[in-house]
């Protein structure tokens, strides 16, 4: 500690973080980096893996009912009738009128150093040539079919069908813009905030799946290879939404998998508060698959207010197409969001430059691609109409429609297929000095994860509000009137939903109408986010794990192997509070 006071902030991060991975996984994007890096490696949470028994590409995860129903389609009719004159802007039937002021965004948005008009690329399936022929995602094809070098600009020879060999998989964005004819099988090993298991994705392949991923990043963007893997340690920055059982698993991976030397856990609501050097605050993470809630207070989680929201920023992309489609603006361009993944990529390209909260009619024209098989893509310039609506879909949830892809079956915890042996319920012996939960604690002695609900199969009714009545749920639910008005001052938003343009005013409004009147609080405040609400949970694991270095909550690779998950399960930070001192200091240094 006295190493911590005297050192300089850079020189503890550059010194003690070189070794240190931060992983925090998400359902469509996990943030992995060194700790001592100022931002992590964003990369999509997904793998496409080359078959022989499927002719074509294969969501296969994505197995499940996309249709939009009836009733689904007239809540979604009625919400946007309902935001209409909140935005001033017409009923959805009247169409886009001069009757408000009209406002054009730019062509590139309100993001003009981002440039999202440029064509997304199919990804090249084959491995790279040992020859010195050109390899087809480098080379171009003058008007007779042959193939030019990128370098000379003269012909080469195109490879021999036989001779092309497929890549056995293919991982992050590249895996998101494989044409829909190869022979590939697309997957998302984690949805909507768990483990994506279901019968046809059994939860092998799921880690499997999971640590193919973690392991091409860790060799490819990190340079960390299997020989040297033990020399480091990671952190893990698990989401609320996961349930034991999934941390278990995720710590089997990491430490025997993975081969790391040591593994912590860390909460991803707690690590967002520390990432912004506060000690108290409402965290709200908008992710892309859901929305997830906690409190946190002097640097401890209030477990009781956690609340999910089976939405996020995927649901808002939905919405922009389905908007568009309404007002016959995408009639050129066929879309898929669920067989073609490159689709949803786009869409949400286009929904984080255009797309904001903010009154009158809102248009813009802009440059929409369609992609069909293995062709490039073909542009049409297209005016986007009711901009301002998709987003307002976080405060009324029935314009996002329900849920597509269902929650993942708890069966699989009585999987035996799966899991040879059902471990959850089994009385372990142990130690007296053991506390019932299995991990970690970072809050002084109150349990990280053990008093989490699990996410059923049937969400609570609350988990079907709007975003202004899950926050204030959430912070009411402290009972107390002191923390309460603190809290209701210190909401922060997290996620990628959080750069959305007048999303802070437009939460601070909403939460303020939603206190019942009886209610002694007359503020709302969304404090601004002192680094890219993206990484703000990555940015606090890495604070708390290079801090945190080398005390009893680490959980040692050979410990975790010849001991299993109740490792750990003992540990607690004996001075917690001096702890998190130490990371206000660091922040605010």
């Amino acid at each position: 500690m006295d190493y911590l006071k005297s050192a300089l902030p850079s020189q503890i991060m550059s010194e003690r973080g070189s070794n240190l991975v931060v992983i925090n996984p998400g359902s469509a994007n996990v943030r992995i980096g060194l700790a001592s890096q100022d931002t992590p490696f964003n990369i999509p949470h997904c793998i496409a893996r080359h078959t022989k028994q499927i002719p074509n590409f294969t969501v296969i995860d994505q197995m499940l009912n996309s249709m939009v129903t009836t009733t689904q389609l007239i809540e979604r009719e009625k919400a946007y009738d309902f935001i209409a004159p909140l935005l001033k802007i017409p009923f959805l039937d009247e169409g886009p009128g001069n009757s408000f002021p009209r406002k054009m965004g730019r062509v590139d948005g309100h993001n003009p150093h981002i440039r999202k008009d440029l064509p997304l690329t199919w990804t090249n399936v084959y491995e790279e040539a040992t020859n010195s022929s050109v390899s087809l995602e480098t080379s171009s094809k003058d008007e007779t079919g042959q193939f030019l070098d990128p370098k000379e600009g003269t012909h080469s020879k195109e490879p021999n069908a036989s001779e092309r060999k497929f890549k056995e998989f293919i991982c992050g964005e590249e895996a998101l813009r494989i044409s829909p004819t190869e022979p590939y099988c697309f997957c998302h090993p984690i949805r909507r905030g768990h483990l994506n298991i279901s019968q046809y994705y059994s939860m092998q392949q799921v880690l499997e799946d999971l640590h193919t991923i973690w392991d091409w990043i860790l060799i490819e963007k990190l340079h960390i290879p299997h020989n040297e893997r033990n020399m480091y340690s990671a952190v893990l920055v698990m989401p609320e939404t996961f349930d034991n059982r999934e941390i278990k698993e995720i710590l089997s991976l990491v430490l025997q998998e993975l081969r790391f030397g040591s593994a912590v856990v860390h909460q991803e609501g707690l690590a967002a508060v520390f990432g912004n050097g506060l000690s108290t605050a409402c965290v709200v993470n908008i992710g892309a698959q859901v929305t997830s809630l906690i409190c946190i207070e002097d640097g401890g989680a209030l477990p009781s207010t956690g609340k999910t929201l089976p939405f996020g920023g995927e649901d808002i992309s939905r919405a922009f197409l389905w908007t568009q489609r309404h007002y016959q603006t995408w009639s050129p361009v066929h879309s898929d969001v669920f067989a073609k993944p490159i689709d949803l990529l786009m869409l949400n390209q286009l929904k984080e430059t255009y797309c904001e909260v903010k009154e009158g009619e809102l248009d813009a024209v802009a440059v929409v691609h369609s992609y069909a098989e293995k062709v490039p893509a073909v542009s049409h310039k297209t005016r986007l109409s009711a901009l301002n609506v998709p987003p307002m879909g976080l405060f009324y949830p029935t314009l996002l429609t329900p849920d597509v892809y269902p929650p993942p079956p708890r069966t699989w915890f009585h999987d035996y297929e799966d899991m040879l042996e059902d471990t959850w319920h089994i009385d372990f012996s142990r130690r007296s000095d053991m506390p019932d939960t299995f991990y970690p604690n970072v809050n002084g002695g109150l349990p990280m994860w053990e008093s989490y609900p699990v996410f059923s199969t049937k969400p609570k009714k609350e988990e079907k509000v709007g975003l202004a009545e899950a926050i204030t749920n959430c912070i009411l639910s402290t009972g107390r009137i002191d923390i309460q008005r603190k809290l209701f001052c210190s909401i922060q938003l997290t996620g990628g939903v959080a750069l959305t343009s007048g999303l802070v005013a437009a939460v601070e409004e909403r939460v303020l109408h939603a206190i019942p009147p009886n209610e002694a609080i007359d503020t709302v405040e969304v404090l601004q986010s002192r680094t890219n609400p993206t990484f703000v949970s990555w940015k606090g694991g890495a604070i708390l794990g290079v801090l945190d270095l080398g005390r009893d909550a680490w959980i040692s690779r050979e410990d975790w192997i010849h001991n299993g998950v109740h490792v750990g399960s003992n540990k607690k930070y004996k001075d917690s509070y001096y702890l998190q001192a130490q990371a206000m200091c660091y922040m605010n240094s």
